[in-house]
Order: C-alpha cells, then sequence, then structure tokens
C-alpha cells in the first residue's frame, strides 16, 4: 500500500508543478508582450467549460482514465512548448525588454490548445487516485488529502524555481533572488518548464495501476454520452452546490492573473524597489501554495467534523480576506505583513472549495456518472466561474485602474550597473482588491442562508444505527 501511494503522491507532485511553473508568473512575460492578460485566464475558463466534461465521459466510457491522463499531459506538453519557441524565436530587445510577438493569433491558439489538454487533467487526476484507492480497499475522504499535498508541493517547487532560474540570451544560466530582466518569472523560459514536466507525467501515467471501465447496459444516447451527469441539477441540494461553486469559481483565477503584476509594481516605487515582496513576487506568493499545502491536512477533520456547507462558508470568508489584505497591504513594514496574511488565508480559501468539493462530489454521486460529475464540478469552477471572474477582474484592473507601462530601471547584473526596461502593471492597485473582496462577502452571505444541507457526524450517525439495532 505504501508503494501504491508514493506513485499516487508521484503522480500529484508532476500534475501540479506543471502548472505551478506559469499560473502566477505568466502574466509578467505576457504583459510586456503586448498581450491582454486577462484573456489567457479567461481562456483556461472556457475550455474548462467543455474539455473536463468531455474528457469525464471519455474516461467513463472508452478510454481507462490514468490513459488519458498521460495522453492529455502528451498534447498539453507539446502545444506549451510550442509556445515556448516562438517566444524564444522573438528574442529580447536591446534593454533586456520583451520584444512583443509578431503572430499574437498563432501564440494564443497554441495556449488555447494546450491549456484545453491540460484542464480536464484537474479532474482526471482526482478520478485516476479515487479508483485506485477505492480499488485497493481504501477511503478516500482519509487517504486522499495527504497524497492531494504533494500536487501542492509540486506547484510550489516550480513556483520557487521560476523565481530564482536565470538564464541570459548569452546561454549562462544560473539562480539568483536579485532582480533580473532574465528570471524565468519575468520571460518564456516558464512556458518551457510547464511543457517538459508534461510530457515527464505523460511516460508516467503508462506506469499506474490500471483503472478498470466498469462495464455498463444499454443505456440512451445521452446515458451513453455521459450527459447524465446534469441531471443532477434536478437535486435542489446539488443545484446550489454547483451554482455556488461557479460563483466562488469567479474569485479562484483573479490572483492568479494579478498577484505578481501587482507585488512587481512596487518595483518601479522608490520606496519599494529594493524590498523583498516586490523583487521576488512569485516566491512570495508561493506563501498561498505552502498554506494550501497545510490546510489540505486539515480537511478529513473538518468535513467529518463540520460538513460541506460550514467549510465551504470558511472557505468564502477566506476569499474576503485574501482580497482585503493585498488592498491594504504593501511590500514595507508593517504593510508586508498583510501581504503575508493573504496568501497564508489563500490556503484555507482554496483548498476548503476545491479538494472539499472534489471529495463531496465523489460522496453524493452514483459510481456511474463520478467522472462525469467531477468534470461538471470543474465546468463550474474553473469554467463558467472562472471565466467570468478573469473577464471582469481584467476590465476592473486594466482597462480603468492599471496599464501596462515600460520603466528604465537600474539592476546590478555581475557586479556591474546596467540598466533595462520592464514592463510594470501600473496604476490604482487598492480599489480593484476591495472590489473583489466586497464580491467575496455578498456570495458568502448569499450561500449562509440558501444552501441547505443538514450534516451527520461521524459517531452521530453510528449512535443513531446502534439505536435503531
Amino acid at each position: 500500500m505504501k508503494n501504491l501511494k508514493l506513485r499516487l503522491i508521484v503522480m500529484n507532485f508532476l500534475q501540479f508543478a506543471v502548472w505551478g511553473a506559469y499560473l502566477t508568473c505568466m502574466s509578467n512575460y505576457l504583459g510586456a508582450a503586448g498581450f491582454d492578460v486577462s484573456w489567457f485566464y479567461i481562456i483556461q475558463g472556457l475550455v474548462s467549460i467543455f474539455m473536463p466534461t468531455i474528457m469525464g465521459i471519455v474516461a467513463d466510457r472508452y478510454i481507462q482514465p490514468q490513459r488519458l491522463l498521460g495522453i492529455c499531459h502528451l498534447l498539453a506538453g507539446a502545444f506549451m512548448l510550442s509556445c515556448w519557441f516562438m517566444a524564444m524565436s522573438t528574442g529580447y530587445g536591446p534593454k533586456g525588454e520583451i520584444l512583443p510577438i509578431a503572430n499574437k493569433s498563432l501564440f494564443i491558439l497554441l495556449y488555447t490548445l494546450s491549456v484545453a489538454f491540460y484542464m480536464p487533467t484537474l479532474a482526471l487526476s482526482n478520478t485516476t487516485a479515487f479508483t485506485i484507492l477505492k480499488d485497493n480497499g481504501l477511503d478516500t475522504v482519509k487517504n486522499f488529502p495527504p497524497i492531494r499535498v504533494f500536487g501542492t508541493i509540486g506547484f510550489i517547487a516550480t513556483m520557487w524555481f521560476v523565481n530564482c532560474a536565470v538564464l541570459k540570451p548569452t546561454g549562462e544560466f544560473y539562480f539568483t533572488i536579485e532582480r533580473s530582466a532574465y528570471s524565468f518569472q519575468m520571460t518564456y523560459m516558464q512556458f518551457f518548464v510547464s511543457g517538459i514536466l508534461s510530457l515527464i507525467l505523460f511516460a508516467y501515467c503508462f506506469t499506474l495501476p490500471q483503472c478498470k471501465l466498469v462495464k455498463k447496459e444499454k443505456k440512451s444516447l445521452a446515458e451513453s454520452l455521459g450527459l447524465n451527469a446534469f441531471k443532477l441539477f434536478k437535486d435542489k441540494k446539488m443545484a446550489l452546490f454547483f451554482i455556488f461553486s461557479a460563483l466562488l469559481g469567479m474569485s479562484l483565477q483573479v490572483t492568479n492573473g494579478y498577484a505578481t503584476p501587482f507585488l512587481k509594481s512596487f518595483e518601479a516605487i522608490k520606496e519599494y524597489a529594493n524590498s523583498f515582496a516586490a523583487n521576488n513576487a512569485t516566491m512570495l506568493v508561493s506563501l498561498s501554495q505552502i498554506a494550501e499545502a497545510l490546510c489540505i491536512l486539515l480537511i478529513p477533520f473538518c468535513l467529518k467534523r463540520f460538513g460541506i456547507k460550514k467549510v465551504m462558508l470558511i472557505a468564502m470568508f477566506a476569499w474576503v480576506l485574501r482580497f482585503g489584505f493585498f488592498g491594504l497591504g504593501n511590500p514595507g513594514f508593517p504593510g508586508v505583513t498583510l501581504f503575508i496574511l493573504s496568501c497564508l488565508v489563500y490556503g484555507v480559501a482554496f483548498d476548503f472549495f476545491n479538494v472539499s468539493g472534489g471529495l463531496f462530489v465523489d460522496k453524493e454521486c452514483d459510481p456511474s456518472v463520478r467522472a462525469s460529475a467531477q468534470g461538471l464540478f470543474m465546468l463550474m469552477t474553473n469554467g463558467i466561474g472562472a471565466s467570468i471572474g478573469t473577464f471582469f477582474a481584467g476590465r476592473i484592473i486594466e482597462h480603468n485602474f492599471c496599464a501596462w507601462t515600460p520603466v528604465e530601471t537600474t539592476a546590478v547584473i555581475d557586479g556591474v550597473q546596467k540598466n533595462e526596461t520592464v514592463f510594470y502593471l501600473l496604476g490604482e492597485w487598492q480599489t480593484p482588491w476591495l472590489i473583489f473582496a466586497g464580491f467575496a462577502l455578498v456570495v458568502a452571505v448569499a450561500f449562509m442562508f440558501l444552501f441547505k444541507y443538514k450534516h451527520v457526524r461521524d459517531d452521530e450517525s453510528s449512535a443513531a444505527k446502534t439505536a435503531e439495532a
């Protein structure tokens, strides 16, 4: 059993390491390369509307989930490396500035294809892990969170790597926490790291135990396509759960897309230019994932004791604090403590919603539609919710309060002071963060009164059964 858990740990580590390489820092490169950053996060949401559901259907009926997981990573990795190659071919300007990509449409198409095959893997990796654990007689609520925590560790590992790794145009490679225009977190090299890890996971998936498909009786066309998962909306409890999943999902990609550009923008302010928070934005944001890793371990206890409603309420109020602390903090002392607190509460905000929600869906749904139901959960959160949320966040931030601005800065490179041109997202940041905090608060209050779910603790359930006997 230990070997089985170790194999699932490696799978989860690589699964999220692929994403961690670029998710929180690609804005730094894309904004400088002339793109509207918000659309890249919207694309992730749009493909999540249909791709996880389609792949869930395929995994339920046609291809074993662990094999489909590998195939998706092969395609996602290949397209991501194509993005890297296009960007690398464009190169840098004379002062180290990122140059605009000539064929923006092709770059966006390649990125879209990459995330279209990556996003379904978030649900497929859950389905694979749940199936393997159950096939070996293990309890998913007890055994999955300690495995899933290594996914977060993988995410953190690549965040730190791209924060510190530097590759100069001359080919020199080294690690540093000092400011550099050629840090992976500022350049296209983050896409290279993601693509390579995706190809490694493709090969690894074909070494995992089989997740045999369950033989099913002849069914209607809708059932054979897996569309019966949408019948879950007939259940008021499940319908409200999915609706609020979408509303809460609107918060998911906001800080992924704008936390690092927000922190990096302080480099353009003389008072904070040399602060650790501004120069190592990706590393600071990784505190969010560290908190996430620790909070995962609390999920089995919290779910059994409090139930899904209270756990999701905690997540919603944590989002209020996540945005509010960003709006009130700064890289100096004591303002930086608010940034740190924002990162720490993210663990609760993300895990108590995403991981607990996946376990709730697995528990409440019939085995014949579990993979499809997981895809539906991803559709509502990372699809509909994230798309709408990121669209409005981009309009609020980039079209009303901030703009990408070239700033000539001075940095010490190899002991020599040099001028570099770096693009920063500059403007009035406090108002957008407080708007997002207000939205999360409204969703939390509405959920508190509308979602009805009576939780029965395990010890109470056992006592009831004993009394009946």
